[in-house]
């Protein structure tokens, strides 16, 4: 069943346009706070957010909605949203929530939700609020001396800060490492750079002045030219750019060459593996990973496990599986003896580690496999279903078989926008070019066909 208001990372939407509305986002704590309001003890939820605009307005519509309910809130301020995700299980309050649109324009903006495991909720839960969306909702509000409280606790985000720093191995230390970070004006502008410089780096800070509509402008994760640029001119040894919620990271190495998350997860299994804390011999990661990252784990003796796109796919994963490393080529990277959910710090802490280990320049360390050629490219569809079409399906089926053992074939219906997306990878550039565009043209005359 379509869901309403639900996408695969909690409610988005742009900023004061239906669903991303302070009416929602009230009528959110209530429902919230109605399913979660379970025994005869005092309810707490810690609210985080970003450094977009709209976080003040969404924030106190949330505070609301909540403390009608009748639960109590602590407010944490701009913190990452692992920041959340930790001190939901660390204040043991009963759910969590961060106001983030994470990686999106600040024009945008989010409700992520993490149940009292630190753990995003399950697609049961969040049907439920669905179905108390829509209702009469003044039958769940607490009793006038029932109403819940609310107080900011800024300081809170130190036991974040800490935590993260414990992440790194004992025998490691940050000196002699110029580093240069891109918080990308979002959530962990403090936070990221203070733990460096605590460890013992020298850093250097870009994306550290969030006004409320320059998130993610230009800077981190998903334009990490400004920090390549960075790197050549202060002459870095590593470069770390977070996205605006900090929760996906990638590095620059010394030449600012960009490494994506698929080298970021080969560096800390074959680290882990190495040091026998790798659990399951494998780790978890989508689809869209490179084959390039699959061939050179198997060599080294470890599986992967591919899910659905989505990091809360991996992390479903990765528990079913007892894994403790999974991520997405995007570089959210979930690292479960650490946390729950993806952390860009965390995950950075780990490459510095292995980087000092091996006392060997970025660029050698994480540059592991050569990532085989992937195309990808998108089919807008208005209507229908193209991919049932029997010609669409032979012609799958033909790619497929031609691509054999020397390549992958993956095709999938868009889940935010109306496209099929396209992908083929294999060892022959050329030939995987002339396959995606040969498919497109199939599933394209098959959709004017059915207009």
């Amino acid at each position: 069943m379509k869901r309403k208001y639900f996408g695969t990372d909690g409610i988005r939407g742009q900023s004061n346009i239906f669903p991303m509305t302070p009416d929602l986002a009230m009528r959110v704590g209530i429902a919230v706070g109605t399913i979660f309001r379970n025994g005869a003890h005092r309810h707490r939820v810690v609210i985080g957010k970003d450094t977009r605009l709209s976080g003040y307005m969404l924030e106190n519509a949330m505070v609301a909605g909540f403390t009608a309910a009748g639960l109590d809130v602590f407010l944490l301020g701009p913190i990452p949203t692992p920041g959340v995700a930790m001190l939901t299980r660390s204040l043991r309050a009963d759910i969590g929530v961060m106001i983030s649109a994470s990686h999106n324009p600040f024009q945008d903006n989010g409700i992520k939700l993490f149940g009292p495991d630190g753990y995003k909720l399950s697609d049961d839960i969040e049907a439920r609020i669905e179905a108390l969306l829509d209702q009469d909702l003044s039958g769940q509000l607490a009793k006038a001396e029932d109403i819940g409280r609310a107080k900011r606790v800024d300081g809170d985000i130190y036991r974040y800060l800490e935590h993260a720093k414990r992440t790194l191995p004992r025998d490691v230390t940050l000196q002699g490492l110029r580093i240069a970070i891109d918080c990308a004006n979002g959530a962990a502008y403090k936070v990221a750079p203070q733990a460096l410089w605590e460890l013992g780096a020298e850093v250097v800070t870009i994306g550290t002045e969030p006004n409320g509509v320059n998130i993610n402008l230009d800077c981190g994760s998903t334009h990490p030219a400004a920090l390549s640029r960075k790197v050549h001119e202060v002459r870095a040894d590593i470069g770390i750019a977070l996205d605006g919620d900090a929760d996906r990271v990638l590095i620059v190495d010394e030449n600012g060459t960009v490494i994506d998350g698929d080298q970021l997860m080969a560096v800390i299994a074959d680290s882990w593996a190495e040091d026998g804390t790798l659990r399951g011999n494998a780790i978890a990661a989508t689809v869209m990973s490179n084959l390039g990252l699959e061939r050179y784990l198997k060599g080294r003796g470890i599986e992967l496990h591919r899910t659905k796109v989505g990091d809360r796919y991996v992390v479903e994963q990765m528990r079913q599986e007892g894994l403790n490393v999974g991520g997405e080529q995007s570089g959210h990277i979930v690292l479960s003896d650490f946390g729950t959910t993806g952390d860009g710090l965390v995950a950075a802490l780990q490459i510095l580690a292995v980087v000092k280990r091996l006392g060997k320049a970025v660029s050698e360390v994480c540059h592991r496999f050569e990532p085989v050629p992937q195309v990808l490219k998108n089919v807008r569809v208005s209507a229908g279903k193209p991919l049932e079409d029997a010609t669409v399906r032979q012609a799958i089926a033909d790619a497929e078989a031609e691509l054999a053992k020397s390549g992958r074939l993956l095709i999938r219906p868009s889940g935010t926008e109306p496209l099929i997306r396209v992908m083929a990878e294999g060892d022959d550039r050329g030939q995987v070019e002339r396959i995606v565009d040969e498919l497109i043209n199939v599933i394209g005359s098959v959709r004017h066909a059915a207009a």
